[in-house]
């Protein structure tokens, strides 16, 4: 049995491991137990899970005894679900966003994601490693490192292929199959980086859709979590128990009437006949030979689908000059708040504070600086600068009605297709959603700007209109279904 569970699990999907358990054959404890064994395994050549839940198996237990006696409560009763280091689980478990300031930080409760997880069944097994600060602390932090956690590595190619970030561990321990499915958060690219890095599927939502309340932040205006997870499918399972409104988060007022509980709905592989899909060339431009062959086999197996391709289009906003300032003065602020409200036996609560420590305890703290933190706390933390509400204003106007609702609305498309993670900025500066999709694996590569070598799986992504998930969610299935790229890494 535990020969065939080993071998099974690798690549094993979320319907297939409830089946499996309503079956009888398998169990939560069962899970739980061969992906704690794959951890110890594998994990010591990619560093991505930072610490264990030491309540798992119990929690498991407790779970497969509920089902027996009252049924399953749905899709993701007694699965293990991995969370990224950012977001508040009021357990056993740390807070830290990678930083050794935060290492003993024991959060008070579960922020609305993690509540919202547990309330539909998952075991939370693990909290996997980050850029630190969510890679908001210096500019030449190497992407998937952190004080508290070391390198996150690829496991397609540890220590040569490039990780993707922020929710770096996220993706690579899901990638490992460490997990049955992760969950990230994304400002600017920070879950369609790895799911495009490590051939997974992403979503970063609407914000709005997915409540912070309890994740430590970067802005406002950006952040949300979003599921990592091997297939469509798996990732619309998963983005459907993380939604609903939320008092403590105002961003999900908007969301009301416009969320689903069930994204599996939209798992519709014809969808793409009926597709028109906008291809930015713009954003095409920088991609070495490889990586734009598997751009254009895309392209032409959703024609070949039936998809109507709009070939090129131009989003208005493609020469706009985008400014830095929101992250910068929103950080401060939001970032206090958080740090504000910690027990008084965490050593920091407020970025000042995180500052001075990283000074004091700068051998393990300062491996890359803190310019950007530094930078940061330089604002007032009140949002009131001119200079902030300009570029807020103007981060909204270029991003939407100049941007993405221009282009969809000019030539009727229902979604933008772009590489990889580009294009990532202009979808988070609007607070739209971007769903990846694994698209194939460059064989070569060049030196990238950020200084990685851009050979390695490739994803496509598909943004549209807020709240547009369930027509991404179609575009995406549809392509994974014709494709099927996904393989897994020999680790």
């Amino acid at each position: 049995m535990k020969q065939k569970l080993e071998k099974w699990i690798i690549e094993a999907d979320l319907t297939g491991m409830q089946s499996a358990m309503e079956a009888g054959w398998l169990t939560s404890e069962d899970l739980v137990a061969v992906y704690l064994e794959r951890i110890r395994v594998i994990d010591s050549q990619i560093h991505s899970i930072l610490e264990i839940n030491p309540d798992a198996l119990e929690i498991a237990r407790a779970l497969d005894h509920e089902r027996q006696e009252h049924g399953s409560r749905g899709s993701l009763h007694g699965i293990p679900i991995l969370l990224k280091d950012n977001i508040d689980t009021g357990d056993r478990m740390h807070t830290s966003a990678g930083s050794i300031a935060l290492a003993h930080s024991f959060a008070s409760q579960d922020s609305f994601v993690a509540a919202k997880l547990r309330a539909a069944g998952a075991v939370l097994l693990g909290k996997t490693n980050m850029t630190e600060w969510a890679n908001y602390m210096s500019n030449t932090m190497w992407a998937g490192y952190s004080s508290r956690g070391g390198q996150t590595l690829n496991p397609y190619g540890p220590g040569e292929l490039f990780v993707g970030g922020s929710s770096s561990g996220s993706g690579a321990a899901i990638a490992a199959n460490l997990a049955a499915a992760s969950v990230g958060t994304e400002t600017s690219g920070s879950i369609v980086s790895p799911a495009s890095h490590n051939a997974l599927v992403g979503i970063k939502p609407t914000v709005g859709l997915v409540s912070r309340t309890g994740i430590i932040p970067i802005t406002n205006s950006q952040d949300t979590a979003g599921p990592l997870a091997r297939t469509v499918a798996d990732a619309a399972i998963l983005l459907g128990a993380m939604t609903g409104a939320d008092p403590a988060d105002s961003a999900t007022e908007s969301s009301r009437g416009k969320t689903y509980t069930d994204y599996a709905q939209f798992l519709e592989a014809d969808f793409l006949k009926q597709a028109r899909i906008g291809v930015p060339r713009a954003y095409y431009e920088a991609l070495d030979e490889p990586r734009l062959a598997i751009m254009e086999r895309a392209i032409a197996v959703m024609r070949e689908r039936g998809a109507t391709i709009i070939n090129p289009v131009t989003l208005p906003c493609e020469e706009t000059d985008w400014e830095p300032h929101v992250m910068r003065y929103e950080f401060k602020k939001y970032l206090n708040d958080y740090l504000s409200g910690l027990s008084d036996s965490v050593p920091v609560h407020s970025l000042q504070e995180v500052i001075a420590y990283n000074i004091e305890h700068a051998n393990r703290a300062l491996k890359y600086g803190q310019d950007v933190l530094i930078w940061s706390e330089e604002t007032s933390g009140t949002l009131t600068e001119e200079e902030y509400l300009k570029s807020l204003a103007k981060d909204r106007l270029h991003s939407r009605e100049l941007g993405i609702d221009h282009v969809l609305s000019e030539h009727q498309l229902d979604a933008l297709l772009f590489p990889g993670d580009d294009g990532c900025d202009v979808a988070a500066r609007a607070g739209y959603p971007i769903i990846t999709v694994p698209a194939g694996f460059a064989e070569t590569g060049i030196v990238a700007p950020g200084g990685y070598i851009t050979k390695g799986p490739m994803g496509v992504t598909f943004s549209g209109h807020a709240y547009s998930e369930p027509t991404l969610i179609k575009l995406a299935y549809g392509f994974e279904q014709a494709t099927k790229h996904r393989f897994p890494p020999e680790v």
